[in-house]
This record gives structure tokens, sequence and C-alpha cells, in this order.
């Protein structure tokens, strides 16, 4: 999918959703944002290669240390899904980062 939200991701860009299921007729999704900008930080974005099952044009990284929550007027059309073994690397990442880790 592609969020549009004001401030520092003002641009439209993919985001990967993490809310769960269970919350999907919620009036907001939250997401993490997808850049294409790599940087060095194996704990905060995990890199994804472009593929046809991914939606994605370029290498980019999951950013794990930008959780944001959206409003789902500012959500647009599924690109794609992530593989089963990067999803459980983000999942893994995620609680470190959140601290809920155990």
């Amino acid at each position: 999918m592609t969020i549009a939200v004001q401030g520092d991701f003002g641009k439209p860009r993919p985001a990967l959703v993490i809310q769960a299921n269970l919350f999907s007729e919620h009036t907001s999704v939250t997401v993490l944002p997808v850049t294409s900008m790599l940087v060095a930080a194996p704990l905060l974005r995990i890199t994804v290669q472009p593929g046809a099952e991914n939606g994605l044009q370029k290498p980019s990284q999951v950013m794990v240390d930008k959780i944001i929550t959206v409003k789902r007027d500012k959500v647009g059309p599924v690109l794609g899904c992530i593989d089963p073994d990067t999803m459980v690397e983000i999942e893994r990442c995620l609680a470190v980062f959140l601290g809920i880790a155990k």
C-alpha cells in the first residue's frame, strides 16, 4: 500500500501494515513506512529486495523506527505482500524497538 501523510513523510510512499486483521474495520491503520534511501541500521531498517510479490521497484528498507498510524482515507491500494521470513525479521526488530521482546 501507499500512504500519504503530512510532516516528515510528506510524499506518498509504500508502507507495511503491521496492524492485526482483527482491527480491519477500524478507521485507522498502523504501518511501517518504506524507503529506498538505504542506511546501515540493521535493528531499525530491514532491507527488502524488489520483486513481483512485494511490488517494490528498487531495494528498499522497512523503517521499524518510524511506526505511524494513519487514517484509512490516506491509504492507497495494496501493492503486494512481504515474504514470511522477512516478516518474522521485522516482527523481531519491532519487538526489540518497542521493548516488548522477551
